[in-house]
């Protein structure tokens, strides 16, 4: 990569090659119960955006610049009140659409409101969660998207909302770099202990698998491959998703229907937020299956320690672990090879490694290996596909949303003679799927009052 290319590839922006190829997506920016009716506005970082999120007094989402077009006092102190956010300092209102609706400081013979717009972008709220259009595209947004795990029912789906303080492409790598769960996470595992069948049986016996790497319409799929026993080849597939998703395959194949964005607050911070089928509902089996001793996988417990929420930019969904502590790395853990890491949850063993590279790292000291291919190809394809955008191609699958529901995750086994592009095939075929009907319009998917 060229220090050009690092640059591109990286900042997100108002201007930036890769700020303008994201804002022609819809973005999932909060949970659809941080807003209530009436209730307290939110601030809401952006793409580099400092943005005020609200929901007014018919359940609709409205969100704007915070700074109010008056004097740029900022919206976030205003008042949230019958179907409007009112500026405090001279009264100013606005509507979810950014009009000024009410002038009160203002004498009626000379009012101008009509001439007064804030920037608003479009929102909607679709099944627990609430997306943003940044894009030009104000008045005939694109289609909703289609990832496929978004798409289902918030009381089948897993939502878990997790803050990172690195580049947004730093942090989604460790989804699309397979050869790093054999160790990070399970470096410590004994093959031995492993039962048959278990989703880390293949994992902890092989820790160097190969890779097949392709482009997609939807971006780029891997299949990376060991040999486990005569004629037979096991498969991890993974995917990343225009222009920041990711699918791990972290589950097996056919149900394993999971998806996490991760969504660029600014150059230096990113949410993460992940959609897991649950369980209950036919999803994938979990890496904390017990092992042959009856206990689950050291360095795996189920949820990370959170700060409450707060008001600021950012101060949503912030781990306890960051560096001021060193991700509460437990060196007698490490020490004893209880724990590989010597960190005691899976996210956070990502969270410090993506994060301890600083807010954006320095690829021009990387020295890339055969493992990292995938990381390599993705790179570059949103980096083309960005660059193409601004020269005058349509983002990929912006307005052709079900390009999306190409994509699946997950591990199987197979015949060793089954080409590996045939495999996936074959597998998509006999796959779960949420649904397949078209992505609904943009005004069906605001909920009703």
């Amino acid at each position: 990569m060229t220090p050009q290319d690092s640059h591109d590839l990286t900042r997100v922006g108002p201007g930036t090659v890769m700020g303008n190829f994201m804002r022609q997506y819809w973005i999932p920016a909060a949970r659809s119960g941080e807003l209530q009716p009436d209730g307290t506005p939110m601030r809401l970082l952006l793409l580099g955006e400092k943005l005020v999120a609200f929901r007014d007094s018919s359940g609709r989402v409205g969100v704007m610049d915070h700074m109010c077009p008056h004097r740029n006092a900022s919206l976030v102190l205003g008042r949230n009140e019958e179907d409007g956010l009112r500026c405090i300092y001279h009264g100013w209102k606005f509507d979810v659409d950014g009009h000024c609706v009410d002038m009160p400081s203002v004498a009626p013979h000379q009012c101008f409101k009509d001439k007064v717009r804030a920037q608003a972008y479009k929102a909607v709220d679709r099944h627990g969660v609430i997306w943003v259009y940044m894009g030009p595209r104000q008045d005939d947004p694109p289609p909703l998207p289609m990832y496929e795990a978004t798409l289902l029912e918030e009381k089948d789906v897993d939502i878990q909302f997790m803050m990172r303080s690195c580049n947004w492409m730093q942090a989604l790598e460790g989804d699309i770099d397979t050869s790093h769960f054999g160790f990070l996470h399970v470096g410590h595992l004994d093959p031995e202990e492993v039962p048959e069948g278990h989703p880390l049986e293949h994992t902890a016996g092989d820790r160097a698998p190969e890779y097949h790497v392709r482009d997609t319409p939807w971006g780029t799929n891997y299949g990376a491959y060991r040999a486990v026993k005569p004629g037979v080849t096991y498969w991890r597939y993974a995917n990343y998703m225009f222009p920041f998703w990711t699918q791990t395959p972290q589950g097996e194949f056919p149900v394993n229907i999971q998806a996490r964005a991760w969504v660029p607050l600014d150059d230096t911070h990113t949410m993460a937020i992940f959609w897991r089928r649950r369980t209950a509902s036919g999803g994938p089996r979990s890496t904390m299956e017990p092992l042959k001793n009856g206990k689950p996988l050291p360095g795996a417990r189920p949820q990370p320690d959170f700060h409450p929420n707060g008001t600021g930019w950012l101060e949503r969904y912030r781990v306890v672990a960051d560096e001021s502590n060193d991700w509460l790395i437990d060196r007698e853990a490490q020490r004893t090879n209880r724990i590989y890491s010597g960190i005691d949850h899976i996210g956070l063993q990502d969270q410090a490694v993506t994060e301890s590279m600083g807010g954006i790292t320095d690829h021009a000291r990387e020295h890339l290996g055969p493992g990292d291919l995938m990381i390599a190809r993705t790179r570059r394809r949103a980096l083309q596909a960005a660059r193409a955008f601004a020269a005058g191609t349509p983002a990929p699958g912006v307005s052709e949303p079900e390009v999306m529901m190409g994509a699946r995750s997950g591990y199987f086994e197979m015949p060793a003679s089954v080409e590996w592009q045939q495999a996936y095939a074959d597998k998509m075929r006999s796959a779960v799927r949420v649904l397949k009907q078209p992505a609904a319009p943009v005004e069906e998917a605001v909920p009703a009052k």
